[in-house]
C-alpha cells in the first residue's frame, strides 16, 4: 500500500490514470442524479427533505395494514366493523417485525369522518400507541378538513381515492371506480387537492388504467396503485390474497404468487390422518 501511495504521488502517468477514473465515475453519478431528478422531480433537490428520505429510504417497501384486516383477519363481510383499538393492537404488531419499511396505518371506519378533531384524536392515538410511521384516510374533499388538521401535528397522511372500501354500503358494489366523465374529473380535483393540502403518497384502488396514470401525471407525489394498472409509481396487493391464502376473491388485478389455501388445508389434512391412524407421533417424535 505505501508502495502504491507513493505510485500515485510521484510517477505521472499513475496520476493521470487515477484522474482519469476519478472523471469516469464522476460522471456516472452525474448520470445517476439526472435519472433521479427526472423520475422523481423537485422532492429530490435537498438530501434531507422527506422527499428524498422517501424516494431512496421508503419507496422500495412500505407496508399498509389495511382495515381490510376486518375481512381477511376478522371474518366480517367488510371494513366497517374493525375499531381503532383493534387496528392500534395488529398495527404494533406488525411494527415490531419490520427492520426497514415505511409502516402506513389505515385509520378505521368512524375514526375521522365529520370530526377533525376526532380525527386528530384518533390519528395522534395511533402513533404513539401502535408505532406506526403515518396514517392512511379514505376520501377527498369530504374530508380535507380531517386531514389538514391531523398534518398541523405533524402526522404524515397518505390519501386513498378511488374504491374506498369503507364507503361500499354508498356505492353497493366493489365494481371498478371513475369510469363516468363526472366521477374522473371529481377524482382527478380530489388527487390535486390532496396533494395540496399536504399527503405525502395516494392510493388509487380500482379505477382505470389510464385514469390512474392521468393522475400520476398530474401530482408531484408518489401515486400507489391497487388495480390502477402500471401508469403508477408503485404497486400493492393484499399480502392474504398475494400468497393465495384467500381463495373465493379472484378481481382481475389479483395475481397469486403462492396458494397457501390448498397447502395450508392439505397439510392440516395430513396431520388429521395421521393421528387417527395413529402415525403420529411416531417413535422419533417422542421422548
Amino acid at each position: 500500500q505505501i508502495v502504491f501511495a507513493i505510485l500515485i504521488l510521484k510517477v505521472p502517468i499513475i496520476q493521470n490514470g487515477f484522474e482519469w477514473l476519478s472523471s469516469v465515475f464522476v460522471t456516472i453519478l452525474g448520470f445517476t442524479r439526472e435519472g433521479s431528478i427526472f423520475l422523481f422531480g423537485d422532492i429530490i433537490s435537498n438530501t434531507d427533505s422527506f422527499g428524498f428520505i422517501f424516494a431512496f429510504q421508503v419507496l422500495p417497501t412500505i407496508i399498509f395494514f389495511s382495515a381490510l384486516a376486518s375481512n381477511v383477519m376478522a371474518g366480517h363481510e367488510t371494513t366497517l366493523p374493525i375499531t381503532l383499538e383493534q387496528m392500534i393492537y395488529h398495527a404494533s404488531s406488525v411494527v415490531r417485525a419490520v427492520e426497514r419499511a415505511l409502516v402506513v396505518v389505515d385509520m378505521p371506519f368512524g375514526s375521522y369522518q365529520g370530526n377533525s378533531k376526532k380525527a386528530l384524536s384518533s390519528a395522534i392515538q395511533i402513533m404513539k400507541e401502535s408505532g406506526g410511521h403515518s396514517i392512511k384516510l379514505e376520501g377527498g374533499e369530504e374530508i380535507i378538513e380531517s386531514i389538514k388538521r391531523i398534518l398541523t401535528a405533524g402526522i404524515p397522511v397518505m390519501g386513498h381515492l378511488g374504491l374506498t372500501p369503507q364507503s361500499i354500503y354508498k356505492f353497493g358494489t366493489y365494481t371498478v371506480r371513475a369510469k363516468q366523465e363526472e366521477e374522473a374529473q371529481k377524482l382527478l380535483a380530489d388527487a390535486k387537492l390532496l396533494e395540496k393540502a399536504g399527503c405525502f403518497a395516494l392510493v388509487l384502488e380500482k379505477v382505470p388504467a389510464k385514469l390512474a396514470q392521468k393522475v400520476a401525471e398530474s401530482i408531484n407525489i408518489p401515486v400507489i396503485g391497487i388495480g390502477a394498472g402500471n401508469g403508477v409509481d408503485g404497486q400493492v396487493l393484499v399480502l392474504h390474497d398475494m400468497l393465495g391464502m384467500t381463495h373465493e376473491f379472484n378481481p382481475r388485478f389479483l395475481r397469486r404468487y403462492l396458494n397457501l389455501y390448498d397447502e395450508i388445508s392439505g397439510a392440516v389434512r395430513n396431520y388429521v390422518a395421521d393421528v387417527k391412524s395413529i402415525e403420529f407421533p411416531n417413535n422419533n417424535e417422542q421422548y
